[in-house]
């Protein structure tokens, strides 16, 4: 058996005798020390089924699987009986890590980098890790496996000819909202994590930002109670306080329609009230414009009646206290 996980990087006592084996269908399969290099090896995103014969073969085989939490590493490794050393790699002891790891190689080490879930870099860290490996003139090969994103495109029946992977959202709306305006821009299928005690939000401003396009959610793929939603974003946004917001998400939304390039009358007339009860005119009327491919004249004359039905809809409820 190889040595107990230590706090180092370090080699184990006798490296040969560590057992490189996986068990798949009760069956024990020996597994060769890989060439020396850094593995980035893709894990399930739910269902621990979903991993290839080559990324066990690698784990199995590898001295070091470094990963985000080595608790959740650990059920997997488990699951096919794989006795690995298993380090700690994330992003609060990453700048302290790499260097020990870059040492390894540098001695003829093979290394698997896995995240928690899915391919490694994704919304993960690891990106330094890779340069600097790949600056030392060490291998780097990866893995490949499973996606979120590219499972949820593949659900979400949607285009999939073009797509923009955008990670997650920032948290504070302003931001928020600053950034689905940037993307509303992009011609093509978006895609977006979301935690769930922000996902009710995002699909509200997503339906005032991005009305008319249809979208999917998709909530803990592949898991025991995967659920996927498709319908127009306005139609999600409504029925938005209804969603089970535990667990991971994975928003899919669709392209501009080729005959939305001028937003409809209603669908201005509700990104407006919005914009007013919270921005000045000037600044409700610019991100109108912006959004709806109409006139900013048109857009502020638009602006203009409809501030004024609001200020008279707030003196007639003063009035009735």
């Amino acid at each position: 058996m190889r040595a107990k996980p230590s706090s180092s990087y370090g080699f184990d006592t006798d490296p040969g005798s560590a057992n490189r084996t996986f068990l798949i269908g009760g069956h024990i399969l020996n597994a060769a020390k890989p060439a020396p290099g850094l593995y980035l090896v893709a894990t399930p995103i739910g269902n621990l089924g979903d991993i290839t014969l080559r990324a066990l073969e690698i784990l199995a085989g590898v001295d070091i699987i470094a990963c985000e939490d080595t608790r959740i590493t650990r059920r997997l490794i488990e699951r096919y009986a794989i006795s690995a050393e298993l380090k700690p790699y994330h992003e609060h002891n990453a700048a302290m890590a790499r260097p020990k790891i870059l040492e390894r190689l540098a001695q003829g080490a093979s290394i698997a980098l896995v995240s928690d879930a899915g391919t490694p870099l994704i919304s993960d860290p690891g990106f330094k890790l890779v340069r600097e490996v790949s600056a030392a003139g060490h291998a780097v090969i990866a893995v490949p496996g499973a996606s979120s994103v590219l499972t949820a495109l593949s659900v979400a029946a949607l285009p999939t000819d073009r797509f923009y992977f955008e990670g997650f959202l920032p948290a504070k709306q302003v931001s928020r909202r600053t950034r689905l305006a940037e993307l509303a821009r992009i011609d093509a299928t978006l895609v977006m994590f979301e935690s769930g005690n922000r996902v009710q939000e995002t699909l509200a401003d997503l339906a005032e930002i991005m009305a008319g396009r249809d979208a999917a959610i998709c909530r803990e793929l592949t898991k025991l109670h995967e659920d996927i939603k498709r319908a127009p974003i306005t139609e999600l946004a409504k029925t938005a306080d209804t969603l089970e917001t535990r667990g991971e998400f994975v928003l899919v939304i669709g392209p501009p329609r080729k005959d939305a390039d001028v937003m409809p009358q209603h669908d201005l007339d509700d990104l407006l009230r919005s914009s007013l009860a919270r921005e000045s005119v000037k600044d409700s009327v610019a991100h109108a414009v912006e959004l709806s491919g109409r006139p900013r004249r048109e857009v502020y004359a638009r602006a203009l009646e409809l501030a004024k039905e609001a200020a008279k809809r707030a003196r007639g409820s003063d009035g009735e206290d």
